[in-house]
């Protein structure tokens, strides 16, 4: 693949041998990033899990303490009372019935990042699982994300909630913010993403756990991160 000018500079300040400190890896994507906008920045793990394996699945979701940079667009699927409480809670888009059909004709996809339903509906939701599922984006009762509470998981969503799910290489993905985020805040994102994947580390899991860490901004280069580095994360800002 050929790399931009830009891209070729920014990588030439990173030691790709090397592990750097999640702080120094935090200083390195503000100062590094490659696009003339405010890019996102983003941390891949490689996890010792085997996804084929059902006792194995790293799936969860945590609420940032400081967001993403970005207020996620959430469509409901939700009728009554129910669907009135999404729409007073910020939803984007809420329906039912002819929203799933429009949703199952692949109509609408780019207009919403995060979708909630109502356990009343999964039955036909269910069937939404080809569209919705290779986007990430299927309603799941382990995340939240069907619920009667649909105000309450609207609300959490805009307000900095992500989910994560491990793929069936081992390797998950999830966003800490924006380069225009103070180093504190990206650190302490980080901890609170990190802090609950640890948690949610399988009892089947033998060997190490945390493999690999990369932080990386929009269309940007890889900073390998030290995996062994899980607490007192923003420690060196205090130091």
């Amino acid at each position: 693949m050929k790399r931009s000018k830009t891209y070729r500079k920014a990588a030439e300040h990173i030691d790709s041998e090397a592990l750097y400190s999640p702080v120094e890896a935090a200083k390195i994507a503000k100062t590094s990033s490659v696009t003339k906008f405010d890019a996102t920045v983003e941390v891949a793990l490689r996890l010792g899990v085997d996804p084929r394996k059902a006792d194995q699945m790293v799936r969860g979701t945590v609420n940032l303490p400081h967001g993403t940079g970005k207020t996620a667009r959430v469509l409901v699927f939700a009728t009554g009372d129910r669907a009135e409480e999404a729409r007073a809670a910020g939803a984007d888009i809420v329906g039912a019935d002819e929203l799933i059909e429009e949703i199952a004709k692949g109509n609408r996809l780019n207009e919403f990042d995060a979708v909630v339903a109502t356990p009343d509906l999964m039955g036909k939701v269910g069937r939404l699982g080809r569209v919705l599922g290779p986007r990430g984006l299927m309603p799941n009762p382990k995340t939240g994300t069907v619920t009667p509470a649909v105000a309450k998981a609207v609300t959490e969503i805009k307000g900095g909630k992500i989910e994560f799910r491990v793929d069936r290489h081992a390797n998950l993905h999830f966003i800490i913010g924006k380069v225009s985020f103070p180093e504190r805040q990206l650190l302490e994102n980080y901890a609170a993403a990190l802090d609950e994947i640890v948690r949610l580390k399988p009892s089947a899991a033998k060997g190490r756990y945390l493999k690999k860490v990369t932080f990386s901004t929009s269309m940007g280069p890889g900073i390998p991160v030290d995996p062994n580095v899980t607490r007192g994360i923003t420690g060196e800002l205090d130091a």
